[in-house]
């Protein structure tokens, strides 16, 4: 009698739950926990999962299940807000680790032959990049957990960031676990994948060596942050930011920085707060950069607009925020999914986004180029503003929905990847913490200012000029990997094709 092909056991329940739990090992790896040196393993239980899969179509099941674990415990904190659409955007965005199960599968599964001591971690690595792609798009949730951002404290990966960006550092840690897979399950290939590891980190050592520097100016600028802590009500807030900045006055501050949603008023229909903001301009000596989150004169609709205020008011031109967060700050397909403003805190009305970027320039010519929150998640935008001549990037945010949760850790561990990236310096301002300052290289510039905190910070950082290899070159570790991943299926599907001409 001819067997189905379906027929005799099936896998049990346990792979199921060993799937999804394996996807969440890797959340420890990002702040708070920031186990940063757990990066190079996290993906081993999963990846060994899959490699034992049974057929693909369950190494297609085991990925996606590992993707909604992923997604769910990196997002976790999102939870209070969403409620059970948190777990709806999971498993919908976690159906892009299902053919990445079944490549790992493929891959890892094989013979271990030298050959495939090489390409399976490429493969398995350039498959999960391609991922971090796709959900890097602001429609889908927007660069979010990319794992190579939890190496933002590592020397090693603050090298290779001006080399090829985050994605770098993501396909090198993918690669790691995957050839920690294929030694452990390979002792033929065993001795090959040793010798390629040791090649690609010959590699990238000498390419972080020649990589080139950042420029800093002759002379420091001086920049300081205004956290004013949890106040209720924008005119307390506005009041509490007065107060701390006017604590500023004879320190030498060339620009002070408020965060993101800091003015709750349209400055063009409240000209007394806008009068207050030049006063403190001409008591402390120094430019203001503030955050106006109000409908504006003459425009519909809501936008969170970056202004620079002087002596005399605004001055130059206004930023308004581009990359929304989807959820918090509009709702995706809202027709579709307007019904998730029912079951937890999604935005009631869409705000409005902006179109440009642009860089603001102090009477001391200090070119500054501004993001706000959500946007310093996003490689591409200060890469661009390093190319536009930015010599400083200030990201005004605030996390205080997610006030005690992993997000503000998160969110300003971000800034230390992008000032790495693009070679000039990061300045995080919040409105109730975590904010930071980092130098061109990534590395603090001065104390974090926690969730507990409420006071003006100063800080000294070195504008930059100049263009790292990855400002120049831009994402090409991605470009790299689709290749790879083009090449490797064309020549499996020439070998397929004469395998059955011959056969």
């Amino acid at each position: 009698m001819v067997q189905s092909a379906t027929s005799g056991p099936r896998p049990s329940w346990w792979r199921a739950l060993a799937a999804l739990f394996a996807g969440g090992l890797p959340a420890p790896v990002f702040p708070a926990p920031g186990w940063w040196w757990w990066a190079p393993f996290c993906l081993v239980p999963w990846l060994l999962l899959l490699r034992t899969a049974p057929t693909a179509r369950r190494a297609a099941l085991e990925g996606w299940l590992g993707g909604l674990g992923f997604m769910l415990a990196v997002h976790h904190w999102l939870l209070p807000s969403l409620h059970v659409f948190t777990l709806v955007l999971a498993a919908l965005l976690g159906l892009a680790w299902a053919p990445w199960g079944m490549l790992a599968r493929a891959l890892l599964a094989g013979p271990g032959t030298a050959w495939r001591a090489v390409t399976a971690p490429a493969g398995v690595a350039s498959g999960w990049l391609v991922i971090e792609l796709v959900r890097s798009w602001q429609g889908l949730g927007g660069p979010w957990g990319l794992l190579g951002a939890s190496q933002w404290q590592v020397g090693a990966a603050l090298r290779l960031f001006p080399v090829g960006g985050v994605w770098l550092v993501s396909l090198l840690l993918v690669a790691v676990n995957a050839a920690l897979v294929v030694v452990a399950t390979s002792p033929r290939a065993r001795w090959a994948t040793l010798a390629a590891g040791a090649a690609v980190a010959a590699l990238a050592t000498g390419a972080a060596a020649a990589v080139p520097r950042p420029v800093p100016a002759d002379r420091p600028a001086r920049i300081a942050v205004v956290q004013p802590g949890v106040v209720s009500g924008a005119a307390q807030r506005f009041d509490r930011q007065e107060r701390l900045t006017a604590g500023l006055e004879g320190r030498g501050a060339e620009l002070v920085v408020w965060g993101e949603s800091s003015v709750g008023f349209d400055l063009a229909a409240r000209p007394d707060l806008a009068g207050r903001l030049a006063a403190l301009s001409r008591r402390t000596g120094a430019e203001l950069l503030v955050n106006v989150d109000a409908r504006r004169q003459g425009r519909p609709g809501i936008s969170k607009t970056s202004v620079l205020v002087g002596a005399s008011g605004p001055v130059g031109p206004r930023y308004d925020k581009m990359r929304l967060v989807p959820f918090g700050e509009y709702v995706p397909a809202r027709s579709l999914l307007g019904w998730a403003t029912s079951v937890g805190r999604a935005a009631d009305e869409d705000r409005h986004p902006g179109t440009r970027q642009v860089l603001m320039e102090t009477s001391g010519g200090l070119r500054a180029g501004p993001l706000v929150c959500f946007e310093t998640a996003f490689p591409d935008l200060s890469r661009r503003l390093a190319r536009a001549g930015a010599g400083l990037i200030v990201a005004q945010s605030s996390t205080s929905t997610f006030q005690r949760s992993w997000a503000p850790a998160q969110h300003a561990s971000l800034a230390a990847v992008r000032a790495a990236e693009s070679g000039r310096p990061v300045v995080h301002a919040t409105l109730t913490g975590v904010s930071a300052v980092f130098d061109a290289s990534g590395r603090p510039a001065g104390p974090r200012l926690g969730t507990d905190r409420s006071t003006a910070e100063l800080y000294e950082v070195r504008p930059a000029s100049g263009s790292t290899t990855y400002v120049r070159f831009g994402d090409w570790a991605v470009y790299a990997a689709v290749a790879w991943l083009v090449a490797a299926g064309g020549v499996a599907v020439v070998r397929r094709v004469r395998g059955r001409g011959e056969g």
